[in-house]
């Protein structure tokens, strides 16, 4: 059977000072969100494993994303953070790589007030290692970002990337232009897969409904093809707008109209193949 994978979403033990973004109207996320919590949502939708992705950027999460890995079968693969900008990069990546479920690692370039920050020397240094070591990089940008993510990626072929969130298009306001041109472009490298996820946040948290994402993950199937496409919940964090089931339920819904094969793909295939899941990781 193939496996079902959710390909992104995060654990943490809630401290305010810790999760500064999480404001007052955020409220049903200060609180812990941990393994066991997450594992019977799977189970009732039959998903067999899942990614959990960094949401501090400090070392010490990372090694607790690997310790909780360690522990917990269900989680296939751990996407990280490590100082990417660092000149001692290759002791943080040989540290972590040895562990079979490091899968890759994630900045938040969204928050960066540096609107150039892509295209620093530094940052673009860190990026070209990452393949040394098997590693896929996980893009979490605005969609007033990707032009500077498409210049990422076309610097660097040889480098596993996924696009997390979709870059988080206007679907509140229900606009498509200019952010799928952009996917469009980003989608003509090989080497980059997107993430089904994070829509209902992007969306009216009380009053969104399912034909809402239809133009933006229509959208992102015609430009990344059945094979580059991944689902992900981005739980707890879309709490906010929907239950888990429902938040799932949309996209599996969305994905009914495919063949089984293209179903399998997208529902976790794809997700153990550019993470490598297997365990198996090489350099690309």
């Amino acid at each position: 059977m193939a496996p079902k994978i959710d390909s992104h979403h995060h654990f943490w033990q809630y401290r305010p000072e810790e999760y500064a973004w999480i404001d007052d109207s955020m409220a049903v996320l200060k609180r812990d969100f941990l393994p066991d919590d997450l594992q019977p949502l799977l189970a009732q939708l039959d998903f067999s494993g899942s990614v959990v992705v960094q949401a501090r950027q400090t070392a010490e999460e990372t090694e607790w994303l690997l310790h909780l890995a360690d522990r917990y079968d269900f989680i296939k693969g751990v996407v990280g953070w490590v100082n990417l900008c660092s000149d001692d990069l290759d002791l943080q990546l040989e540290k972590y790589s040895d562990h079979k479920k490091f899968s890759g690692v994630r900045h938040v370039v969204q928050d960066e007030p540096d609107e150039n920050f892509m295209s620093r020397k530094d940052f673009q240094r860190g990026i070209g290692k990452l393949a040394k070591y098997g590693l896929a990089y996980d893009i979490l940008i605005f969609r007033g970002q990707l032009p500077g993510a498409i210049q990422l990626v076309r610097n660097f072929p040889g480098q596993v990337f996924v696009l997390d969130h979709m870059a988080k298009p206007q679907i509140r306001k229900q606009e498509v232009q200019p952010w799928k041109q952009h996917m469009e472009e980003l989608a003509k490298f090989p080497n980059v897969a997107c993430k089904i996820s994070g829509m209902v946040t992007e969306a009216d948290w009380y009053g969104w409904k399912a034909n809402d994402f239809r133009p933006y993950m229509d959208a992102v199937v015609n430009a990344f093809g059945i094979s580059r496409v991944m689902i992900g919940s981005d739980w707890p964090v879309c709490t906010l707008a929907g239950k888990y089931g429902e938040v799932m339920g949309m996209a599996m819904d969305y994905i009914g109209q495919f063949s089984q094969y293209e179903r399998e793909m997208i529902l976790g295939v794809n997700a153990v193949r550019v993470y490598s899941l297997s365990g198996k990781k090489s350099s690309k």
